[in-house]
């Protein structure tokens, strides 16, 4: 069973997203969405599950923000959160909903963080105990690394690339965050 949802997104938004991505069939973070009509495929889905109105909401926001995106060159620099302009003020809240999940879910069994992260269009990288690379959406790639728990209790960290803001407000680069970790521990199970 594949879950399908219209998004609420109006025609003017959908042309800029496929001038944005370059394609009419868009995949993000385990989703394609149909450029053409606004129809949102779930690929992840589990016949029990359903595409919750939260989601909805979020993606429905978040594309709309994206589609007026001033698209640049990843810089290759990766910060912290709290580094992107105007990270301070949502760092905290955006520990608690992104990052500590990731510790929480995968500390124990940090080799199936990559694993997860690939099912989203991501790749392994060679840093902390375990870490991937997953595009979340086109231009905004988040690094996350993970240390297993071991002797210390387990910890993470998401890292974006200094670009970031130029294709999406800050606030809305957190919740993309949380977005992505809810889909990471969604594609482990």
């Amino acid at each position: 069973l594949i879950l399908v949802i219209k998004l609420n997104l109006d025609e003017l938004t959908l042309q800029k997203l496929r001038q944005l991505t370059g394609t009419a069939n868009y995949g993000f973070l385990g989703f394609t969405l149909n450029l053409e009509n606004g129809v949102l495929t779930d690929n992840l889905a589990q016949p029990s599950e359903d595409i919750s109105d939260w989601a909805i909401q979020i993606f429905t926001v978040l594309l709309t923000h994206y589609s007026s995106a001033n698209p640049t060159t990843l810089t290759g620099k990766l910060v912290k959160f709290k580094d992107i302009p105007g990270g301070c003020a949502y760092a905290e809240a955006f520990v608690k909903r992104a990052v500590e999940p990731v510790s929480e879910f995968f500390g124990d069994k940090p080799d199936e963080l990559p694993k997860a992260a690939k099912l989203l269009g991501g790749v392994q990288l060679e840093i902390g105990d375990a870490s991937a690379q997953v595009p979340a959406l086109k231009g905004i790639p988040l690094t996350y690394i993970l240390w297993g728990a071991d002797e210390f209790t387990a910890s993470a960290n998401i890292l974006y690339d200094t670009s970031a803001s130029n294709y999406l407000p800050t606030e809305d680069l957190a919740v993309l965050g949380e977005a992505a970790t809810t889909r990471l521990m969604q594609a482990k199970k």
